[in-house]
């Protein structure tokens, strides 16, 4: 798992969209967005040039990964 840090989140509606648009872009991944953290952890996939691209389609900015 992987946890990668996201600008915009303001809303559940929000952590839904990029949830949708990472899960349906990349089948077989799991994702846990935090909203108050502003980050999603993903599993099942590391590509991230592919993450990228869902959450910045579901209108985010994706800043990176986040260092553990």
């Amino acid at each position: 798992m992987t946890t990668y840090a996201i600008e915009g989140l303001h809303c559940d509606g929000c952590v839904k969209s990029v949830t949708r648009a990472v899960e349906r872009g990349i089948p077989g991944t799991k994702v846990v967005v935090d909203l108050a953290g502003g980050k999603a952890d993903i599993q099942g996939s590391n590509d991230e040039a592919a993450i990228r691209k869902a959450v910045e389609s579901a209108g985010f900015k994706f800043v990176g990964p986040v260092a553990a």
